[in-house]
Order: C-alpha cells, then structure tokens, then sequence
C-alpha cells in the first residue's frame, strides 16, 4: 500500500504559509513506515526542532483503479478516516529554498497518524464532513470538506492518471488552516463531527 498526500487543498491554509493557489492537485508519498496507528505515542524525531501537526480527512481506496473518469471516482472509496501529516517544517523550508525534495520533512517514520475508519454511508454529504483537532484540550484546527479547492473525487480522478491506485491505498486529503508546532508530552485528539477518531501523546 501506498500513502498519497495533497498539499494545498484548502485556501485558508495556502494564505497561512504564503503559497500560491495551485491549479491542479500537489500530491507526494509518504512510505509505509509513516504510519502511526491505534493511538501509539508519536516520538519527537532527533532531527528537527520543529515539528508541525496538519490534521486531514482520509480516504481509503478498495479497488484498483487507474485512468479513472471524475464520474466514477466515487466508486474507488468506501470509507473516510482522519489524520495527521507530521511536517518537519524547519527541514521542510531549507528543502524548498534550496529546490530540493521534500521526502525529509514529510516521509519520516511515524509522520502519518491514521484513525480508524467510518463508512462513507455514515455521512449525509460527503460534501459538508467537519472534522477538527486538538491540543491538549484546546481546539488548534478545524475544517469541512466543502472547503477543499479539490474535492475527493477530483483527486482520485487526478492521481489516477499518473499512479495505479491499489485496495489499501490512503490518501490525506490536505489541511485546513492553523498548523502549529507540538512539543513533547501534548495530547492530540482529532475528531470527524462529534466522533473522536485518535487521542495519542507526544513523547
């Protein structure tokens, strides 16, 4: 299985970090050893001093699907999750002024938390799913995807076009805004709606 991640998804979050708006989906991997599952401590890796949490809703792919047309894509799904994409942020902005991958700052072990999750029949708008997370009781985020500037189905049509997507294949639909820093010993608790999907500590 493989780990697609879209970046830039949400506008509020593109004018946070000062990017531009993108015209098609950005999509990188993240590999199998990224996962960070049923509540494990995620910890805080030597070689950064800062380390950022991006809380994303899911999707799990079930069957295999390549070239795939906009109007079957709602079909290669059948489940949405949460979860967060880990960014070594300092790691992250050397990689981006010096033109180089961003593998280091995104694909480390452990940088994908992913929730149980929630089948799709569970929701009455795929459109409208709230989502948020919090740190050690406070809420840092919160989004809906009616925000997405590409929606679920646009992005499985899009990525299909250039990798074969496989059952098991997850794919972080990107953030909202307000990503911030976690430090060792904070609690992040991730919720879709009133449903809690995670709550795991920083070690």
């Amino acid at each position: 299985m493989k780990i697609i991640c879209i970046g830039r998804n949400y506008v509020d979050h593109i004018q946070e970090l000062g990017y531009l708006k993108p015209e098609k989906p950005l999509f990188f991997l993240k590999p199998d050893s990224a996962m960070l599952q049923r509540n494990k401590p995620f910890f805080y890796p030597e070689f950064s001093q800062d380390i950022h949490y991006e809380v994303e809703l899911l999707v799990r792919i079930n069957k295999v699907g390549k070239y795939i047309q906009l109007k079957f894509a709602h079909t290669y799904y059948q489940e949405i999750g949460l979860g967060i994409d880990f960014t070594a942020r300092d790691i992250q902005k050397d990689c981006m002024e010096k033109g180089l991958p961003w593998e280091p700052a995104k694909a480390f072990d452990n940088s994908a938390v992913i929730s149980p999750f929630i089948d799709k029949s569970h929701f009455s708008d795929l459109g409208s799913i709230s989502f948020s997370l919090f740190k050690n009781g406070k809420q840092v985020q919160e989004g809906n995807s009616g925000n997405m500037i590409f929606s679920i189905d646009q992005i499985i049509s899009y990525i299909s076009q250039f990798l074969t997507l496989k059952i098991g294949d997850i794919i972080f639909t990107g953030t909202p805004k307000d990503v911030g820093s976690v430090a060792i010993d904070d609690r992040l608790q991730g919720y879709i709606g009133e449903e809690k999907m995670f709550d795991f500590r920083i070690k």
